[in-house]
């Protein structure tokens, strides 16, 4: 693939034209996107994304960044834990998904700073926030390596980033897991949010995804130190954890 090529699920586009067509798929599923997770993990991304805020051991004071953050799942959670001496900035390059999320977090109480910017060019300063995190939108990324790295440089000394996302499954799984994702779930889309080809996309976009040791071995390359990863639910999701030292 050359340097002005990228994947979109199981296709190959010119970079300009990827983020231009996952910025479609998400404004057209942003109104459904919270009963499409239920669906189609049978409520089980909420475990996920509560390991996650468990492992990042986020404090009182504390300031988080919630890259990608959409919905504000993660955003929410974390405000709840950092309290009102703490910040947690909600950041997503999508408007629809960026706007439903700060309504839902404004809905629980929390005016939470938001900012629509590209996780490849963060507008942060160095050595800013103690934990930094991005659930199920790295894999829509572009470049995966320039926005690890800008998470990298965002953190403090000492800060963590996590990255939750869908993963390489347990092989004995993968027949089962192939016939969910490639005919279930477009069905599911169709009938619950009217756009088969979104959900079609995302099931390809899983497959293209660097698996657990190769996303691990790009965090190391950004920069990051102590990586390890967690298998959730036979390794259909895997949460990588990695120090800024």
């Amino acid at each position: 693939m050359s340097d002005s090529q990228t994947d979109f699920g199981f296709e190959t586009v010119a970079e300009a034209d990827k983020a231009r067509r996952v910025a479609g798929v998400f404004s057209s599923v942003a109104d459904s996107y919270d009963l499409m997770n239920d669906l189609m993990s049978l409520g089980l991304h909420r475990l996920w994304k509560a390991f996650a805020v468990q492992l990042a051991g986020v404090r009182a004071g504390d300031r988080v960044l919630d890259v990608a953050g959409g919905t504000a799942d993660l955003s929410l959670a974390f405000a709840k834990r950092v309290g009102p001496s703490g910040q947690v900035w909600l950041t997503d390059i999508n408007p629809a998904m960026l706007a439903r999320g700060r309504d839902r977090l404004a809905d629980h109480g929390y005016l939470c700073p938001t900012a629509r910017c590209d996780s490849e060019k963060l507008p942060f300063p160095d050595d800013y926030f103690d934990c930094c995190t991005v659930a199920f939108g790295l894999r829509n990324m572009t470049h995966k390596d320039l926005a690890l790295a800008e998470m990298r440089r965002v953190l403090k000394p000492g800060g963590r980033l996590l990255v939750l996302e869908f993963s390489r499954v347990w092989q004995p799984l993968a027949p089962a897991y192939d016939i969910y994702s490639f005919k279930i779930l477009p069905w599911l889309g169709s009938k619950v949010a009217g756009d088969a080809d979104s959900y079609r996309y995302l099931a390809e976009s899983i497959r293209v995804h660097p698996d657990q040791e190769t996303l691990k071995s790009m965090m190391e390359q950004a920069g990051l130190a102590r990586v390890q990863y967690f298998n959730l639910t036979a390794g259909v999701v895997a949460l990588h954890r990695g120090y800024k030292l």
